[in-house]
C-alpha cells in the first residue's frame, strides 16, 4: 500500500515536509483555508481541501490515509481537528502515525533554566495552555484507543522567507534588548527532517522537544544576520522602549533553554543546522544567488 500523508493545516513547515516525501513517492494531502493556497498546493501535486468553520472536511477526504499531522493551532473554542476528526481518526485502517505539532511555550517561563521533554508544563498564557490541553487530549487517544500519537514541541521557526535575514533586506529588522534573554529555535528544514525521522522510527506515546544546539539572544541572530549581509544592523534599544506589537513584546515574557538530545539520541537525527549560524548562512547564500 502507498503512504499517505495528510496534514491539517498545510502551512510552512509541512510543505517542506510534504516536498520530502513526495520526492519518496508519497501521496500528500491536506487542508487550507484559502482557495488560492489550494490551488497553488495542487500544482505543486499535493490536493488540498478548505478546512474552516463553514467549510467541514468531508470523512473521504481521508480514506487511504497512513499517516497524518495535526499542524492547526487551537482555537478560543477547542482544539478544531480534535473536536471534529478524532473519532474518525481513531478509526482509520491504515493509521500507522499521527503528530500533532505543539510548541516549547508549554514549558513557560524557566528564568534561562534547561528543560527537556520530561519538565512540568505550567504556562501562563491562554495560548500555550490551549497546547498543552491539546496535547493531553491527543495522548488521552492514544492510551485510550490506541491512536499513534507523537507530539513535536517546536520551538521560533525559520527559515527561507522568514528569518533574520529577509527581516533586514526587509527593512523591518530589529535589536530589542532583555538582559538576560535567550530564546530556542530551529530552521524549517530540521522540522521537516526530525518529522521524517521519526516516520521512520515510530515510538507512539513520545513527546520530542524540536529546536536546534544553542539557545540565543535574538539580538544576537539579527547582528550576525548583518554580518552576513555586510551592512550595519539596527541600533540595540531596550524592551520597554522598542516599537514591538503586543504579540511580538510578549515573546519576551517567557526565557528559556530547550534540550533536543532525545530527537537525537531516539531518532538518530542529526541536524542540518545546529545553530542559527549555519542556518542564516545557508539562507543568505541561498537568496543571494536568487536575487
Amino acid at each position: 500500500m502507498k503512504n499517505h500523508l495528510f496534514v491539517f493545516g498545510m502551512g510552512y513547515s509541512a510543505q517542506a515536509l510534504a516536498k520530502m516525501l513526495r520526492a519518496e513517492g508519497w501521496s500528500v494531502s491536506g487542508t487550507v483555508r484559502s482557495d488560492e493556497k489550494g490551488i497553488a498546493l495542487h500544482r505543486a501535486g499535493i490536493r488540498a481541501w478548505r478546512f474552516n468553520d463553514d467549510t467541514p472536511l468531508p470523512t473521504t477526504a481521508l480514506d487511504g490515509v497512513t499517516h497524518v499531522i495535526d499542524s492547526v493551532p487551537p482555537e478560543q473554542a477547542g482544539e478544531p481537528v480534535y473536536d471534529r476528526h478524532c473519532e474518525r481518526l481513531c478509526v482509520l485502517p491504515n493509521l500507522v502515525w499521527f503528530a500533532y505539532l505543539s510548541t516549547t511555550g508549554v514549558y513557560g517561563n524557566t528564568h534561562s533554566a534547561w528543560v527537556d521533554e520530561s519538565a512540568p508544563t505550567p504556562a501562563m498564557k491562554s495560548r500555550s495552555q490551549a497546547r498543552i490541553d491539546a496535547e493531553q487530549a491527543w495522548l488521552g487517544l492514544h492510551r485510550e484507543f490506541g491512536l499513534p500519537v507523537h507530539i513535536f514541541r517546536i520551538a521560533g521557526i525559520y527559515g527561507p522567507g522568514r528569518s533574520a535575514v529577509d527581516a533586514l533586506r526587509a527593512g523591518r529588522a530589529h535589536r530589542a534588548v532583555k538582559p538576560g534573554h535567550v530564546t530556542s529555535r530551529i530552521h524549517r528544514d530540521d522540522i521537516a527532517g526530525v518529522l521524517q525521522a521519526s516516520i521512520a522510527r515510530p515510538n507512539p506515546g513520545a513527546i520530542y522537544n524540536v529546536c536546534d544546539d544553542e539557545p540565543a539572544p535574538p539580538q544576537d541572530v539579527v547582528t550576525h544576520a548583518a554580518q552576513l549581509l555586510g551592512i550595519t544592523p539596527p541600533p540595540e534599544v531596550p524592551l520597554e522602549q522598542a516599537n514591538l506589537t503586543p504579540l511580538a513584546r510578549s515573546f519576551y515574557d517567557d526565557d528559556r533553554r530547550v534540550a533536543n538530545r532525545r530527537i537525537k539520541d531516539e531518532l538518530g537525527y542529526r541536524l542540518l543546522y545546529p545553530t542559527y549560524r549555519e542556518g542564516l548562512a545557508a539562507i543568505a547564500a541561498q537568496t543571494a544567488s536568487t536575487a
